[in-house]
């Protein structure tokens, strides 16, 4: 079974939880690292932006991936959030198969 590391970027601590918590009490991940601020510079409508935001590390499987999309795009308050999925080539099968069971299947 494919597993993913999903990333998304929060503007605060109160979206980053919702969104956390939302997505492993519904099965569609695994488990969320919530990780400390960071400061993002990027480009958006036209003009060089800067803004803190929480970053978080969604583990999922591809299965769910769709699912889990939709669920971030629906609680987030971004018009574009960003919301991108890396495979994970290499893992400790104990965690793997722990992610699997820990989703929708």
């Amino acid at each position: 079974m494919e597993t993913l590391l999903v990333l998304t970027n929060c503007p605060d601590e109160e979206t980053a939880n919702a969104i956390a918590l939302a997505v492993v009490e519904e099965k569609l991940a695994a488990c969320v690292n919530i990780l400390p601020r960071v400061q993002s510079v990027y480009r958006w409508q036209g003009s060089v932006e800067s803004a803190a935001e929480i970053p978080l590390l969604i583990k999922t499987t591809g299965r769910n991936y769709a699912a889990l999309e939709a669920r971030i795009a629906a609680l987030h308050p971004y018009d574009v959030p960003e919301i991108i999925a890396l495979p994970i080539a290499r893992g400790l099968p104990a965690y793997l198969n722990w992610v699997a069971a820990e989703t929708l299947q």
